[in-house]
């Protein structure tokens, strides 16, 4: 089976094209072995290509512990590089199941179209004893915002626990937040299926949302993530535009299933 493998601020995908898949679609279980660093390739997820049809292609995103997911905006935006290149195209639309986003690929900066993001009223949360103030957002995919003065130094403990939540019975990604300025946030991602990650576009869109509904910044905003920074735009509606980088490592051929 042949992939690429990209990068998008150190948030690292697999991507692979459904044909080329043997038996005709992945599995749980090859997506486990493909994400696993010592029997596979190693990486945070991957990406199928299902269908492609000149600038246009169908997406489904998998999580390394053989979940999937909604969405991805890292994810998405790997896939609008690798599609921009196929269809030699600089403006490309990608459809996650009923969810269609559209990029533009500029060399290695993609800007992604990444539609509306959902911010629910503030809830509180009892998590090992404490009482945490819970943004919860969706960007198509289940986000809880929690404001924290030291997001890393809490992220281990704190991000599995809501993570399984019963508040979250599909489970949720969870940002730890530090507001570090009128249009800035510093961003710690415990990822839903993947848990620490230096960096996830649809983390860095539902923390900025809950922070401008929430008043803590205005659009747009800067989120700096461990793995670097990106750029999260909001209009009224909270439609979100995301902005970064991604870098393609490798590409090769899988030989064993």
């Amino acid at each position: 089976m042949r992939f690429s493998k990209w990068h998008a601020l150190g948030n690292a995908y697999l991507l692979v094209e459904r044909a080329d898949v043997p038996g005709g679609h992945l599995t749980p279980e090859y997506v486990r072995r493909l994400c696993d660093v010592e029997t596979g390739i190693g990486s945070d997820g991957v990406i199928e290509i299902t269908a492609q049809d000149g600038a246009v292609a169908d997406a489904a995103i998998w999580n390394p512990d053989g979940s999937q997911a909604e969405f991805s905006g890292n994810g998405a935006r790997i896939a609008a590089a690798w599609l921009a290149v196929r269809a030699e195209r600089a403006d490309v639309v990608l459809r996650f199941g009923p969810r269609e986003v559209t990029a533009h690929v500029q060399g290695a900066t993609v800007e992604l179209a990444a539609g509306p993001a959902e911010v629910s009223p503030p809830e509180t949360l009892e998590v090992a004893g404490e009482e945490l103030e819970v943004t919860p957002v969706s960007v198509g995919n289940p986000h809880a915002v929690i404001r924290r003065e030291a997001p890393a130094d809490d992220l281990t403990r704190l991000g599995p626990l809501v993570e399984n939540h019963a508040r979250f019975p599909e489970r949720t990604n969870v940002q730890l937040v530090r507001v570090a300025g009128p249009g800035e946030l510093e961003v710690a991602v415990w990822e839903r299926g993947a848990g620490a990650t230096p960096s996830s576009g649809s983390s860095a869109v539902a923390a900025a949302a809950a922070a401008v509904v929430n008043g803590w910044c205005e659009s747009p905003v800067t989120v700096v993530l461990p793995g670097g920074a990106l750029t999260v735009a909001l209009d009224a509606g909270l439609n979100a535009t995301l902005t970064g980088p991604v870098e393609e490592i490798c590409r090769g051929e899988v030989l064993a299933r």
